[in-house]
C-alpha cells in the first residue's frame, strides 16, 4: 500500500476518541501522581507566567498593585462618597478592599486558567505531560499578586484599627480555600471546553462582571437581605464567591460579626467547600476525557 493510499484510508477511518479512560478513582490518582513528578516544570510555568506578564516593564511586579488600587479608589469616592454607600458601613475602605482581594484571586484564576490551554499551544502539540499543569501554573501567578494585596490589606487593617487577632481569622483561611477549590475546578472544565468553543473566554468575561456586581463588595449583606425574599436570600448567600467574600470581612473587618453574616456562617463555608471537592474532582475527569483531543483541535 503506498503512502497516499494508506493516508486516504486513515482520513475515511471512524472518529476515535483519544482522552483517558481507565477507572474513576484510579485516573485521578494517575494525573495527581504524574503533576506531583513535573513539580519543577510546573513551577517553571508559574515563574514564566508571571514574567512574561511584566516582561520589559521598568515598574514589574508593582503593576499588580495598579488594578486593585485603582478599583479600590473608584469604588471609594464614586460608590461609597458620591452614591453615599459608606454612610451605612464603617471603615468603608477596609470594606471594599477586603471583598476586592479575594474576589481578584478568584476572577483571575478563572480569566488567566480558561486560556491557558490556548495560550500554550504550542508545548500542546508538541510535548506529553499532564495538561492540567498549565490552569494550575496560572493558580501560582494568581497567588503570587493575591499576596501582595493581601500584605496591603494587612497592613490598611492595622492601620485603622479593625483588624484583631482571634479565631475569627480562621474564616480568612477558609475563604482562600473555597476560592482556590472552586477557581482550580473552573479553570480546568472551561479551559478544556475553551478549546473546542472559543467563545468561552469571552462568555466568562461578562460572567466574572456580573458576578462581582451580584457579590456584597461595594455594598453591604443588609441591603440585599431587605431585597431578596428569604429563600432566595439563602441562595445567594451560599454563591461560593459570596461566602469566601463574607469570610474575608469577618475576618478583617468585622471581626464581631456585625457586617451582617449568617450566623452559621462557618457551618456554610464548611458544606460548600466539600461540595467544591466533589466539583474538582468531576472537573478534573472531564478535562482528563477532553485532553486527549487537544492536539487535534489546536
Amino acid at each position: 500500500m503506498s503512502s497516499r493510499e494508506r493516508e486516504a484510508a486513515l482520513a475515511a477511518a471512524p472518529w476515535q476518541d483519544a482522552g483517558a479512560t481507565g477507572s474513576l478513582f484510579r485516573g485521578t490518582a494517575t494525573s495527581i501522581s504524574d503533576i506531583w513528578r513535573r513539580r519543577e516544570l510546573l513551577s517553571m510555568l508559574t515563574r514564566r507566567e508571571l514574567k512574561s506578564r511584566y516582561k520589559d516593564s521598568a515598574l514589574g511586579f508593582l503593576w499588580s498593585l495598579a488594578r486593585p488600587l485603582t478599583q479600590l479608589l473608584i469604588y471609594y469616592v464614586v460608590v461609597g462618597q458620591f452614591l453615599h454607600a459608606a454612610r451605612g458601613i464603617d471603615n468603608f475602605a477596609v470594606y471594599i478592599f477586603s471583598g476586592l482581594t479575594i474576589y481578584t484571586l478568584f476572577s483571575e484564576i478563572i480569566q488567566t486558567g480558561t486560556g491557558s490551554i490556548i495560550a500554550n499551544s504550542g508545548l500542546v502539540k508538541k510535548v506529553y505531560l499532564p495538561r492540567e499543569i498549565f490552569p494550575l501554573a496560572t493558580i501560582g501567578s494568581a497567588l503570587f499578586n493575591f499576596f501582595i494585596q493581601f500584605l496591603i490589606l494587612v497592613v490598611a487593617a492595622l492601620v485603622i484599627g479593625t483588624l484583631s487577632f482571634g479565631t475569627h481569622l480562621l474564616f480568612a483561611v477558609g475563604a482562600l480555600g473555597i476560592v482556590l477549590i472552586y477557581g482550580a475546578a473552573l479553570a480546568l472544565i472551561l479551559s478544556a471546553v475553551n478549546v473546542f468553543l472559543r467563545d468561552v473566554q469571552y462568555i466568562v468575561e461578562v460572567v466574572l462582571l456580573l458576578l462581582m456586581w451580584g457579590s456584597p463588595i461595594v455594598y453591604s449583606l443588609k441591603a440585599v437581605s431587605g431585597f431578596f425574599p428569604n429563600w432566595l436570600l439563602q441562595i445567594y448567600i451560599d454563591n461560593p464567591v459570596t461566602l469566601a467574600v463574607l469570610g474575608f470581612q469577618d475576618a478583617f473587618w468585622s471581626p464581631t460579626g456585625e457586617g451582617g453574616s449568617p450566623s452559621d456562617l462557618p457551618l456554610r463555608m464548611l458544606l460548600i467547600g466539600l461540595l467544591g471537592l466533589v466539583l474538582l474532582f468531576g472537573a478534573q475527569r472531564l478535562f482528563t476525557r477532553l485532553s486527549g483531543n487537544f492536539a487535534q483541535e489546536l
